[in-house]
């Protein structure tokens, strides 16, 4: 479920009428099932300024491939956390705040965990955002599953919200338990293809905030030639209740905060390169 102005609203609770039903599905991947998409979505909700530009109906997919010592929805990392729901009802309730989304500049993401882990349903969602409802489309992706994203997939997203974990590899191997190469062989191709890129680069004391570390996100980010705006987040224990209701180990229980000066350094790191780092 998620919290909607204060209002707690379980997926499918609204009951929205399907957009259209029986109609022919029109992205090639809803076509290759012949059916209306469905995927495991956890939950809905609008914000602002975290999810990409202007106010977001940002839909977040359930189930994850990385296992990041510092995520803040853990309850999103696996599948069966979420609700199966058919793109039909995701697209009816973000169709209800269209005008309000469009004149705040905002527009829609698809989010999770990792939405790549259904590129089916990110796909169908992500097209229906864009050419049913007209809003600007962003896809937030750690980009480990990037080759699972088709070039018509690509095509109708607007921007990448594409998180850097780390550049040393071990570090990133230690964060997310997975290797770091896929995430860049992903970058390079939305590069190749244009694509608008948002990187985002979590500083945690102690783990990625070595000063070549940085410097190495930084120098491949300025190479790519696509990436508009890096967003260094500091890292926060915002989720830490979250591991504990899920009985799991927050292992970075007594790692502090960046301070600010640690977080201007950061940031000084992206902008001696020519990069726009907020």
């Amino acid at each position: 479920m998620t919290v909607l102005f204060g209002t707690t609203i379980p997926v499918g609770a609204a009951h929205a009428v399907p957009v259209g039903p029986g109609r022919s599905p029109r992205t090639p991947a809803a076509a290759a099932t012949q059916r209306p998409s469905e995927g495991s979505v956890h939950s809905w909700d609008l914000s602002t300024g975290v999810d990409g530009p202007g106010t977001r109906f940002v839909t977040f997919l359930a189930g994850c491939p990385l296992s990041c010592l510092y995520c803040h929805n853990p309850d999103t990392m696996r599948m069966r956390s979420g609700k199966r729901t058919s793109a039909d009802d995701v697209i009816a309730e973000a169709r209800k705040y269209t005008r309000f989304i469009t004149a705040s500049g905002g527009g829609a993401t698809v989010s999770g965990g990792e939405p790549l882990l259904q590129p089916v349903f990110a796909g169908e969602l992500l097209h229906r955002m864009k050419h049913d409802l007209g809003l600007h489309t962003a896809l937030d992706t750690s980009g480990f599953l990037g080759a699972r994203a088709t070039d018509a997939l690509l095509r109708d997203v607007d921007l990448v919200l594409l998180d850097i974990k780390s550049w040393d590899r071990e570090t990133y191997q230690k964060v997310t338990g997975r290797p770091l190469e896929p995430t860049l062989d992903f970058a390079r191709r939305l590069a190749g293809l244009g694509n608008d890129v948002h990187l985002r680069f979590v500083l945690v004391p102690g783990l990625t905030d070595a000063r070549e570390n940085i410097e190495g996100v930084a120098d491949f980010a300025a190479g790519l030639g696509n990436v508009s705006r890096v967003d260094v987040l500091p890292f926060h224990k915002l989720g830490e209740s979250k591991w504990e209701a899920l009985d799991m180990e927050f292992s970075l229980h007594d790692t502090p905060s960046p301070t600010a000066g640690q977080i201007a350094e950061a940031k000084a790191v992206f902008a001696a390169r020519g990069l726009t780092a907020v």
